[in-house]
């Protein structure tokens, strides 16, 4: 019985799709279809039913699927440790990350890891926070990089990054050549929010309310990148983590005005399954995640002043919000 088979029919079960597996291991649907195939035909019974969509394992393809999980999983860690006996790294590294963990940031990690560690396959996919979380329950990742983190239960999380928090209007807004605003300035302004069932949302909220500030939702999105569109067409101001803004900052479209006597930030945090060791690889990709980024420039707010020099201070002051390392082992959530 062929490992390589075994794989493919886990990741087909995992995700409920022969086309998704086929993806992920860098073949045609046809041939994960085959790759199942041979198993059922070398044990005789029908692992998956295809009649049903999304796919639903069989009793005997859901019993199989519990063990070769348990097999891979065990296989892996002997692996590791003897690559480990040559200070060698094989194997690969599963990632899901919320959208806004920052696309340039991590073009920029993804590539220095693939630099340093050539012989590591890395999958990166970016997803919806509740997909996240499924996907490190399913063991269809290894790690998972994501806002406000669980930690608790099935998750166990790795501290990563402490995003400061920053009120965003378009170039053109009064507030927009302020340095920092007392959050009363803004009460009754139209507000960009995210959907109710985020947990940046519901920070947002409640940050709102100790501040005594009432704000006009006018539009929810679920996701950063639709935010920073509607406010820079100004259809309203928003709250949003400042490294989110990169771009935006360096083109001039939106500015991001500090809110006076609030220390609000988004706590990035990464997280995978508590009772399962991370193989070197992962472990590896986590003390990347620590190095200061090379690629992602400063952040700037436009000067209160006008004047270059204001603008640089003002960059160093909002900095990129990164945590040290502890020893310890999107759409935007």
């Amino acid at each position: 019985m062929h490992l390589r088979n075994v794989e493919i029919f886990c990741d087909v079960a995992a995700r409920r799709s022969f086309s998704k597996a086929a993806e992920v291991h860098d073949v045609s649907q046809s041939s994960a279809s085959q790759a199942v195939q041979h198993l059922e035909e070398k044990l005789g019974v029908r692992l998956i039913d295809r009649s049903q969509r999304p796919l639903e394992l069989t009793p005997a393809g859901q019993l199989f699927y519990d063990g070769c999980r348990d097999l891979l999983d065990g296989f892996r860690r002997v692996e590791d440790r003897v690559l480990g006996l040559r200070d060698r790294v094989r194997g690969r590294v599963r990632v899901a990350a919320i959208y806004s963990v920052g696309l340039l940031q991590m073009d920029d990690h993804v590539r220095r890891f693939r630099e340093r560690y050539p012989e590591v396959e890395l999958r990166l996919d970016f997803l919806h926070p509740d997909e996240v979380y499924a996907r490190i329950s399913g063991d269809e990742c290894d790690i998972g990089l994501v806002s406000f983190p669980r930690d608790g239960g099935d998750f166990a999380c790795i501290p990563w990054q402490d995003q400061p928090m920053a009120l965003v209007v378009p170039a053109a807004h009064k507030l927009a050549r302020r340095r920092t605003v007392p959050a009363e300035k803004f009460a009754g302004e139209k507000f960009v929010a995210f959907t109710g069932e985020l947990t940046i949302r519901r920070s947002i909220d409640r940050w709102l309310k100790e501040a005594r500030v009432e704000v006009n939702v006018v539009h929810e999105f679920d996701n950063v990148e639709n935010i920073k569109r509607a406010v820079e067409i100004g259809a309203g101001v928003a709250i949003l983590p400042i490294p989110t803004l990169t771009r935006e900052l360096e083109m001039g479209t939106l500015s991001a005005v500090r809110i006076e006597g609030r220390n609000w930030t988004r706590p990035l945090g990464i997280v995978h399954r508590r009772h399962k060791t991370l193989s070197t690889a992962a472990s590896k990709f986590v003390e990347l995640l620590h190095e200061p980024a090379e690629s992602v420039p400063a952040i700037r707010t436009l000067p209160a002043s006008g004047s270059p020099s204001s603008a640089g201070k003002n960059g160093n002051e909002n900095g990129t919000g990164r945590r040290r390392p502890r020893t310890s082992a999107g759409r935007a959530k």
